[in-house]
């Protein structure tokens, strides 16, 4: 193989690849980049059999004098990207070794190929959906941050993002029990329904490494699931991931019996609240991660006391609150991360019946946000 092409091109396809190789391995060539060159494009790929996760990455513009494939090392190309002040790198990969030219003169070990894995090109198997990146960016920022992170119960899997497309929708949901995120937006559903309702858990790697390979706010991607797994097809890359096996909570259930036994809606302004929220939770301690909220007609108060670190006291005025007197309290974190998420939107709802009960705020009616309070 060798080829000539933009170093900066370069280092953000290897950037992008290098999410999907494994932190350990005892297969050399998987620590690094399966590299194939071809007609005027360069494919990486990346894969890590621990997560079952793969990316497939085409470079285009590629000037390619001998097409081929080789092992390219991950952390040496990398760095020699990130040094070089030349806008090109020459790639000549051979049977004992690989030298690149970009500014300076490399020389690094070439792996065999052969011991590389392949991973599948994009096959909906006839039932796909499309989505813009932009509506999709949207759905994961919404919703990923609430997946449990240390899979903390055995009843249900939970470490992956449910992922659902009905009708002209896709929906994204992800709880870790103790909070519950669901986001929808517009899709568009190519081929027969599923004969069999399955349940397609995206492991939060994967969420995260497709995340990362949204450019294009109006670029199509499509996503294929599958029984076992789901592919992912961007503009540049094809993501590849096994899925979660296991079940998940009955999220619809769970949010309508709380809508219905909900006695207040309570409109806040999402900046304003945010910023109360984080000015209370400074005295806030590993101890107590607490915020305790008064609703009264036109405000609520937000109090934090730490053992070590004092004891906070801030208020926000609610000019549309006009309900009783209602006490709850929740862990800041959980409430600051939602916020964040809401960036651009000015107000959410919160509904809630008293401070012992899950209280849900709702952004329109794509997006909903259950938490359970503090009690005691």
């Amino acid at each position: 193989m060798k080829l000539t092409c933009q170093k900066d091109s370069l280092l953000t396809a290897c950037q992008a690849v290098a999410q999907a190789v494994p932190a350990h391995t005892t297969i050399p060539a998987l620590k690094n980049f399966k590299a194939t060159a071809h007609d005027d494009a360069l494919l990486l790929v990346a894969f890590d059999p621990t997560q079952g996760v793969g990316i497939r990455y085409e470079l285009r513009g590629v000037t390619v004098a001998r097409a081929g494939s080789c092992i390219l090392p991950k952390d040496q190309l990398i760095q020699i990207l990130r040094e070089s002040t030349v806008p090109e790198i020459s790639l000549d990969a051979g049977k004992d070794a690989i030298h690149a030219r970009a500014g300076g003169r490399y020389e690094m070990p070439s792996l065999d190929v052969n011991e590389f894995p392949d991973i599948p090109a994009f096959d909906d198997g006839g039932r796909y959906h499309e989505v813009t990146a932009g509506t999709l960016r949207t759905l994961i920022k919404r919703t990923a941050f609430a997946a449990d992170k240390k899979d903390t119960t055995a009843k249900f899997a939970l470490t992956g993002v449910l992922w659902e497309a009905e009708g002209k929708t896709t929906r994204l949901i992800a709880t870790d029990t103790k909070r519950l995120a669901v986001c929808s937006g517009p899709a568009t559903v190519y081929g027969p329904a599923d004969t069999v309702k399955a349940v397609h858990l995206v492991p939060l790697k994967t969420v995260g490494i497709l995340e990362r390979n949204l450019t294009d706010d109006n670029e199509l991607v499509r996503v294929g699931l599958r029984t076992n797994d789901a592919l992912f097809q961007t503009e540049r890359a094809m993501i590849y991931t096994s899925l979660v096996q296991g079940k998940f909570p009955p999220y619809r259930e769970i949010i309508s019996k709380t809508k219905k036994e909900a006695t207040q809606r309570i409109p806040l302004p999402v900046d304003a609240f945010l910023s109360r929220v984080r000015q209370a939770a400074i005295m806030t301690d590993d101890e107590s991660m607490r915020v305790d909220m008064t609703f009264d007609a036109g405000r609520v108060t937000m109090k934090a006391r730490g053992a070590n670190t004092g004891s906070s006291e801030v208020t926000l005025d609610l000019p549309d609150h006009t309900g009783p007197r209602t006490e709850i309290a929740f862990d800041p974190q959980y409430l600051i991360e939602f916020l964040r998420a809401l960036e651009g939107e000015p107000t959410v709802v919160l509904e809630m019946s008293t401070g012992a009960r899950a209280a849900l705020f709702t952004c329109g009616d794509d997006y909903s946000y259950l938490v359970m309070p503090l009690t005691g």
